[in-house]
């Protein structure tokens, strides 16, 4: 199998893992001792570093994982040669007439480095470098050509970088998989890296940095690294910006382009790589919020038994006599609670492992953190042994299956933690039961480990000090000596806290319903009365045990008013909650629902496995019921019939800006939207021509993305742009993308009769995919049911309309949208330089809201790039001079 090995290896030593089938592999993994993997390596090595004695690791215990540092060959992996030929043979362009629809494959490629690796002086590099390395390379040197390709036949492609690890992935369909797995394997064999890309993609990190800078999340986690012991690798700045990447080391006198080198030559190599491929082949806000957090000896060797998930489960129940009861009920101090690890690079890796409980507190409970951390503490001390695996196991079996773009990625990282026969359930099944191993880890939550966060917007003034990449502002105080004191003994335990009790909604019934109803592809209405209509289908496919049930409560009541609105917005709100404690059994057994606020009503899903399912309906309606009433719910018909969509404004023959200022003071960030109305449209492969002209060459921002828009049934499409305020004026970005939109209709003349058919092929290839698993049919006819259009197979109406699509429909549809000029650009603006803030303070007062006031629109006037272009002063009264377009219905 040379012709495999070309594409698989990379390099000699690399770990690769080929999964053809997924239920035959995940059943040979499953079985006692596991299973010899249809797995390839080259048993040379010749990376240079000394591999282990093979016999060590044939003996190698269950928790021990696979070192990086290993050599490949000890896994003993094989791939069995088998028909490489015609597996992996060039595409034809035609499609087999026994083949109802074209699979996607996909690859995914992990390396051990991540920004524990950066170095001192060049914070940010290992992220960078996973930039860079999609620039080109020297087989294919054009810049964004694997997005091109990807685009070109239905795929998509993109990589993270965490702290030990980088993980790459695309997927694509099946015929184009060798291409694509070639193209994609030079970027770890020879990338070009570019000096004149260099400062270009250094501006898209710095993008990427500006648009973190305002998320809370993003802030607390490098405020916490800030605040680990000096030389932890936790307290480096993982993101990188201009400034570490760019003015700092040319300060320095730092060859940044060398070092750049010198890093991808040290870490991407083969010893470090893992690579996943799955193919059909025949081989194989303002809130207060408490955070008490444990910072642990590293859990990554007890994932058979995974301690924190059992102790994660038992402190984030919301059931009878839990912790977010007794503060709910008792005190008023708390609204929510989360509690565990989740599993990232931050919060476990080789060299820690966290645990935080995270509650949100009411204003009277911020007063009262410290009691609210003593009962977190009592439960704590309470626990014991309490049984969750066959939950674990159920979900396992019964999972749904997801994408390969994701399952390939999730394995090549699972390489690197577990051992062989673990790779594909490592992180999801609890193979082991030790009480040891857990009461070990339980050891660890005492009082005196614990770190307590508090964040609060009350907690303004009261924090000097400032974290240097994100700002965000802290302060770092003991714990008070009364609490320090109590805490410090054998402190008493709380009698109105205790365990979870026996879950009435875990389901044990996993037998399929005999027939009911004739088969059939698509929904039927089965009733239909005065007060409502009822659609179903049986499932004849995926053949499990669970059930998708979705109501839509329809008032017109709820378009009445404003407050109309609000009111249903704020129950919607409040039934979760009265819902949290009854309803966590439910939560548990994986029986999940969704209450929605409509825009005419109330709108309830619920899924999860059939056996129990109606017991959650059943609690949902009888808390419905008792919110507003006495009685049972009782529908009675619609006095006039109830509009199922909003109507559309027919914007005029012009183009039309709304700028406005953002409401938070502090933030660079702009978004520029411009949206384009027309009749109809053409789902055109525009992704890969706009984020390559507005990103990549004219580093406009990091987010640039076309978008196709179905407004109550007028199409459109926009374009968007994310940006800064101290690098760019909107209106630039505007104009950019007017610029754009030139440049693509010249692109579109040029298109040959051929590309433009495998641009439909590609789209067909697309909606000729079928479902995963059964919520994706489910969502696709409920969106039928609700807009009450019933076009069930508009799949294959669309895929008979592209494939009678010309390059002059194309080009048509093109110059009449362009000569119709309904436009409407929407900017919300951050503060920067470029939108002349100080200038425009001074004239016009502009301020950011404060605390508990009530934020007011400011509108902007166009400046000299878009000086000539009607601006909106208020969006009522634009909006009230226009007409109403009807309702469409796409039924053709």
């Amino acid at each position: 199998c040379c012709c495999l090995e070309m594409y698989i290896k990379l390099q000699n030593g690399l770990n690769a893992l080929l999964i053809s089938d997924i239920n035959n592999v995940e059943e040979e993994f499953s079985e006692e001792g596991g299973a010899e993997s249809d797995i390839e390596t080259d048993n040379d090595n010749d990376s240079g570093t000394d591999s282990k004695d093979d016999g060590e690791n044939s003996d190698s215990k269950d928790d021990e994982k696979v070192k990086p540092e290993e050599s490949p060959s000890d896994l003993d992996m094989e791939i069995e040669g088998l028909a490489v030929e015609e597996a992996w043979a060039e595409p034809t362009g035609k499609k087999d007439e026994d083949e109802s629809t074209e699979k996607m494959s996909a690859a995914a490629l992990c390396v051990t480095v991540g920004s524990f690796c950066d170095p001192e002086d060049l914070p940010g590099l290992a992220h960078f470098l996973e930039d860079m390395v999609f620039l080109g390379s020297l087989k294919y040197p054009d810049e964004n050509g694997f997005d091109v390709f990807l685009k070109k036949h239905g795929g998509s492609g993109n990589a993270s970088t965490d702290c030990e690890l980088t993980v790459f992935h695309f997927d694509i369909q099946q015929q184009y998989f060798k291409a694509a797995l070639d193209r994609w394997a030079q970027f770890f064999i020879h990338p070009l890296m570019i000096r004149d890309a260099i400062n270009r993609e250094v501006e898209a990190v710095d993008n990427e940095y500006q648009l973190a800078k305002p998320c809370d999340a993003n802030r607390w986690e490098v405020l916490l690294g800030s605040l680990a012991r000096p030389g932890h690798p936790m307290r480096k700045f993982f993101l990188g910006n201009a400034e570490t990447l760019k003015h700092e080391p040319k300060k320095s006198n730092i060859d940044f382009y060398t070092r750049l080198k010198d890093f991808w030559q040290n870490y991407y190599s083969a010893p470090y790589m893992n690579l996943v491929v799955q193919s059909k082949v025949v081989l194989v806000s303002n809130i207060h919020l408490l955070n008490i957090i444990w910072a642990l000896s590293p859990q990554e060797r007890n994932y058979r038994v995974k301690p924190l998930r059992y102790i994660s489960w038992l402190v984030g129940h919301k059931g009878k006599d839990s912790i977010l009861s007794f503060l709910r009920k008792k005190y008023l101090w708390a609204v929510a609670l989360s509690g565990g690890n989740a599993e990232t690079g931050f919060e476990q890796n080789s060299t820690y492992s966290i645990f935080k409980i995270s509650i949100t507190l009411t204003s009277e409970g911020y007063e009262h953190f410290y009691e609210v951390a003593r009962v977190v503490f009592q439960y704590m001390k309470m626990l014991q042994k309490v049984e969750i695996q066959k939950i674990n196991d159920n979900e396992f079996f019964f999972q749904d299956q997801v994408g390969p773009i994701n399952y390939v990625e999730n394995i090549c990282e699972n390489m690197h933690l577990f051992c062989k026969q673990d790779f594909l359930t490592g992180n999801q099944l609890l193979f082991d039961y030790k009480p040891e191993v857990i009461a070990e880890a339980l050891d660890l939550f005492c009082p005196q480990r614990a770190n307590l966060c508090l964040l609060s917007t009350n907690n303004e003034g009261k924090c000097p000090l400032k974290e240097r990449w994100l700002e965000m502002q802290y302060s770092v105080e003991d714990i008070e000596q009364y609490w320090a004191a109590v805490w410090a003994f054998d402190f008493e335990l709380n009698p109105d806290l205790r365990h979870p009790e026996e879950n009435e909604y875990l389901a044990t019934d996993f037998s399929l319903k005999a027939p009911d109803f004739p088969e059939v592809d698509y929904p039927v209405k089965v009733l239909n009365t005065p007060q409502g209509c009822m659609w179903y289908r049986k499932d004849n496919k995926f053949r499990k045990p669970e059930a998708y049930v979705h109501f839509h409560l329809i008032s017109p009541e709820v378009q009445r008013s404003a407050e109309s609105v609000v009111l249903l917005d704020i129950f919607v709100s409040i039934l979760p909650l009265n819902l949290s404690e009854p309803a966590c059994g439910a939560d548990i057994a994986k029986l999940e629902y969704k209450l929605v606020a409509g825009e005419h009503g109330l709108i309830i899903r619920v899924k999860g496995f059939s056996h129990k399912l109606p017991l959650l309906l059943q609690l949902i309606i009888d808390h419905l019921s008792d919110f507003m009433s006495v009685g049972k719910l009782q529908f009675t018909p619609l006095a006039h019939p109830c509009p199922v969509q909003f109507r559309v404004v027919d914007l005029p023959n012009t183009h039309m800006l709304c700028k406005v200022k953002t409401f938070n003071k502090g933030d660079a960030n702009s978004e520029v939207t411009v949206y384009y109305q027309v009749g109809r449209v053409f789902q055109m492969h525009m992704e890969e021509p706009c984020f390559s002209f507005l990103r990549t060459k004219e580093t406009l921002g990091y987010h640039v993305y076309p978008a196709y828009r179905n407004n109550s049934g007028i199409i459109g499409f926009s374009i968007s742009v994310t940006t800064q305020a101290t690098k760019h004026n909107s209106e630039f970005v505007d104009k950019k993308i007017e610029e754009f939109l030139l440049y693509f209709e010249e692109k579109m003349k040029l298109l040959t009769e051929d590309a433009v058919f495998l641009q439909a092929h590609s789209l067909i290839n697309t909606k000729e995919y079928e479902d995963t698993f059964l919520g994706e049919e489910m969502d696709r006819h409920w969106k039928e049911i609700v807009s009450q259009q019933y076009l069930f197979d508009r799949l294959t109406c669309e895929i008979e309309a592209l494939k009678s699509l010309t390059k002059e429909d194309l080009i048509e549809w093109f110059q009449v949208l362009r000569g119709k000029d309904r436009t409407l650009s929407i900017h919300v603006v951050g503060y920067g330089e470029q939108e002349q803030d100080s200038e425009f303070a001074a004239v016009s007062d502009v301020q950011g809201p404060l605390l508990g006031e009530h934020p007011q629109l400011t509108f902007l006037p166009p400046s000299s790039y878009m000086k000539n272009t009607a601006f909106i002063r208020h969006i009522k009264d634009f909006t009230s001079t226009l007409n109403l377009l009807p309702y469409h219905k796409i039924l053709q």
